[in-house]
């Protein structure tokens, strides 16, 4: 798929979606971009809705990143309650039903947690690639992005870090850091998502479109990195990892599967990535 297309963008002020939106306005397409934050007519959970069914109809592609969703403290907090699942059941249904409808290329959103049965957020995701399968549409797996977020109740562990550093000093971490995680930055997740739209028509339903930086860190060796950060800029804190192990995402099977990098390939290491995060955040605070 090449040319200027009109792109629907579900979850645009979402970390990912507000990333994606930027960058495929900057490559010159028409974005539109709808998210509940931009008023309660974008509500993916009311059924029905026409502004919803009015962004699919009138797209050449969509993005569906929408979900209710946050780092490890927000899933640890939230993913067992009722509101949970149901916003997250009723925004499927309710955008599937319309891309089925209006027969529209789109990719979904999933994450490496889709086969942790244990998880409610894990089991949703695998519904939602259930549902994607079924039309025909393409399911990416994300590996932990990264990025500048707007909501710091849902933050994901780098930003929440760093946001800690600078308002609390000295903290300690929810986990004690043993635990492994693969970290992508946001730019670069932008660059593999362009990759999938455009190459559409190569890929099957069920390819494992697995969009990550296939390297893994501790949680443990990241807050060093943004230990240094600090230090850089003459405010050391310490980071102290805490006494409880990992509860969120338990199962160890998970293996990111290379096949998109016959499309796509990941250019930002870890350091650099933690570093442009630290530098944009560190404006709200100087």
């Amino acid at each position: 798929m090449d040319g200027q297309m009109r792109i629907t963008v579900l979850g645009s002020s979402g970390q990912i979606g507000a990333y994606l939106s930027e960058y495929l306005s900057r490559k010159g397409h028409i974005v539109r971009e709808f998210d509940i934050v931009n008023g309660t007519h974008q509500d993916m959970t009311h059924i029905p809705n026409t502004y919803l069914r009015n962004a699919i109809m009138e797209s050449d592609f969509v993005f569906f990143l929408a979900f209710d969703v946050g780092g490890s403290r927000y899933l640890k907090k939230y993913q067992h309650t009722f509101d949970f699942v149901n916003n997250n059941t009723r925004l499927m249904a309710n955008a599937f039903g319309l891309l089925e409808q209006y027969d529209k290329p789109f990719v979904f959103a999933s994450s490496q947690m889709s086969n942790m049965s244990y998880s409610p957020y894990g089991t949703l995701k695998r519904v939602g690639e259930l549902y994607t399968e079924s039309l025909g549409g393409l399911v990416v797996k994300f590996w932990n992005v990264y990025g500048i977020e707007k909501d710091h109740k849902k933050a994901h562990v780098i930003t929440d870090f760093i946001r800690k550093g600078f308002e609390d000093g000295d903290f300690e971490m929810l986990t004690d850091g043993e635990e492994v995680r693969q970290f992508l930055y946001a730019e670069d997740c932008c660059e593999g998502l362009e990759a999938v739209m455009k190459n559409y028509d190569e890929f099957y339903a069920n390819d494992p479109l697995h969009i990550t930086n296939f390297d893994y860190t501790t949680i443990r060796e990241v807050a060093i990195i943004i230990e240094n950060e600090f230090r850089l800029i003459g405010k050391p804190i310490n980071i102290m990892p805490g006494k409880a192990s990992d509860t969120v995402q338990l199962d160890k099977r998970n293996e990111a599967d290379p096949f998109i990098r016959k499309y796509w390939s990941p250019k930002t290491d870890l350091v650099t990535g933690i570093s442009k995060v630290f530098e944009a955040m560190k404006k709200d605070y100087d």
